[in-house]
């Protein structure tokens, strides 16, 4: 089974960052993120990558040249301003398999992915969305007639489940996408939603994207003090 990374956007959350590299190759110890989001699939036993690159692209595959492992990476440059949909599409229509793991280049969880993979057969549905709970960012305020009772960070469990990546996708998805403007969230996902195809794996566990250089130091700071981080701990 292929796993397809989406690591083409601009990254402009993470400037600080990304003015000189796509933001998949931003470092989290001495690896780029996107090391690390790979690292997860192959130490459950999915090591057949497909990287759909676009913004600075030969970031992407002079690194990807240089791995020394058994993995097998392909570089796919599908286009500067490819929506993330048309680069889904193009990645599809160029690869061969019955189905694909994909996932986005910013984000890292501890998800069972031989879970995930049998909840989408059972679901039989064109493609599978991991459900996830976001993480807190702010300090919330607990209020009692303009005066504040509580305050504290709200915890993933008190909000709603939002898309979490780590999708299982069936290569009949591609009819759903148009073409290299289609966003996969904002025209893909609606349209399979609509003809009651997309199902959604509920994932209680650690999940945790990098759009902003706090998060990213978060990320780094799991790598400092533990041995084997969060996202590896299945």
């Amino acid at each position: 089974m292929k796993v397809l990374i989406l690591a083409g956007g601009y990254g402009t959350r993470l400037s600080e960052e990304t003015s000189s590299k796509p933001k998949p190759m931003v470092l989290l110890d001495d690896n780029p993120i996107l090391w690390h989001i790979m690292n997860i699939y192959a130490s459950q036993g999915f090591s057949d990558f497909v990287i759909a690159a676009g913004y600075k692209a030969k970031n992407i595959f002079d690194w990807s040249k240089k791995l020394l492992n058994n993995w097998t990476v392909r570089v796919i440059d599908t286009g500067l301003d490819t929506q993330t949909g048309g680069r889904i599409k193009q990645c599809i229509a160029s690869e061969k398999s019955d189905e694909f793991l994909v996932t986005y280049g910013d984000g890292l969880a501890n998800i069972n992915l031989v879970n995930l993979i049998e909840f989408h057969r059972n679901a039989s549905k064109k493609a599978t969305v991991t459900a996830v709970r976001p993480p807190a960012r702010f300090g919330v305020l607990v209020l009692n007639q303009g005066i504040v009772t509580n305050f504290g960070e709200k915890l993933q469990t008190d909000s709603g489940w939002i898309n979490g990546g780590f999708f299982v996708l069936s290569p009949s998805v591609n009819e759903y996408i148009v073409g290299d403007d289609d966003s996969f969230e904002l025209h893909t996902l609606p349209k399979l939603v609509k003809d009651l195809e997309l199902a959604a794996f509920q994932h209680k566990g650690f999940w945790q994207p990098m759009d902003t250089l706090r998060e990213r130091n978060l990320l780094s700071d799991y790598l400092k003090t533990s041995d084997t981080p969060p996202w590896l701990r299945v």
